[in-house]
């Protein structure tokens, strides 16, 4: 009998859901015993958000400051995983924060050390930049990275930003104004994901896991917008330079705070269309260095 553990938080629902089908065929295995546990907050963030709350949680999530978290049980801690499925979010360009704590933790460590781990995010639509710091903790952790999946909400960039916000303030996933297209990863991406879990089983059960990327690849699991990464690669050196000046300056943290958010505000909806023509002009010329990215973020 081999051991799954499938981690996981989830506040709308919407990575549970995704959790539960990707290990789907695990659950319908007889001789795998799948093991799900919830990431769980010593005081939990809220859901839905309102503004001050959303935008307070920035400097800690791009910065990756850990909080405290409910204990995992005895059980988990002893048991000894062949695999794991590393479910997660993207807050800030990111892993959330309880991501971020859980993977920082001592117990982290103990689940993690010598074990195949794949990566399961569902995000908006920028997914890069954390999924490389998602690496770092798990190699600090003593993991190995075997695969990666990323679901993302398919619509364009502005009209994404503008669905996700009201479900992350309403708490409800629906059309806003009735006629946008509904918010986060499709229920159909989400109800066909239990396809990368085939994948995923079948290269398990033949201890062939190191060749089991490409296979997810082939079937979609990763799609790189080249935009995007410009996009997200920019944005993190800007974070960077935002989230130190209000965590170092508590003072004027809610003043800093509204400035960041007028500030974000401006280059969702000014800069980042010029970001996107200038992408289209200059992308002849960075073929081969966008090709190279491309095969690079589709791989572990």
């Amino acid at each position: 009998m081999k051991n799954v553990l499938v981690i996981f938080y989830s506040q709308s629902g919407q990575l549970e859901s995704i959790a539960e089908n990707v290990a789907k065929p695990f659950l319908n295995s007889e001789d795998i015993n799948v093991t799900f546990h919830e990431i769980q907050l010593e005081k939990p963030f809220p859901f839905p958000w309102n503004k001050d709350s959303f935008f307070d949680a920035f400097p800690e999530s791009f910065l990756q400051i850990p909080t405290k978290l409910k204990p995992i049980s005895d059980e988990i801690l002893n048991t000894k995983f062949d695999l794991i499925l590393f479910h997660y979010q993207v807050w800030f360009l990111s892993p959330s924060i309880p991501i971020n704590s859980f993977l920082k933790s001592t117990e982290a460590k103990t689940i993690l050390n010598n074990t195949p781990v794949i990566t399961i995010n569902g995000s908006r639509n920028m997914w890069i930049m954390a999924q490389e710091k998602i690496k770092v903790l798990l190699r600090e952790a003593n993991a190995k990275l075997v695969g990666n999946v990323a679901l993302v909400d398919r619509v364009g960039n502005l009209i994404s930003v503008i669905t996700i916000v009201n479900w992350m303030f309403s708490g409800v996933k629906k059309r806003y104004l009735g006629f946008f297209p509904l918010p986060g990863v499709s229920d159909k991406d989400i109800q066909e994901s239990d396809k990368f879990g085939e994948i995923i089983l079948s290269q398990f059960k033949q201890n062939k896991l190191d060749d089991l990327q490409p296979k997810l690849a082939e079937i979609g699991a990763v799609k790189i917008s080249p935009y995007l990464v410009t996009v997200d690669k920019t944005a993190n050196k800007i974070f960077d330079k935002w989230s130190n000046i209000i965590h170092k300056n508590q003072k004027n943290r809610k003043t800093l705070l509204k400035i960041f958010y007028v500030y974000l505000f401006l280059a969702i909806w000014l800069i980042s269309p010029i970001v996107y023509i200038l992408h289209l002009i200059t992308y002849p010329f960075k073929f081969k260095t966008i090709k190279k990215e491309t095969q690079y973020y589709q791989g572990v």
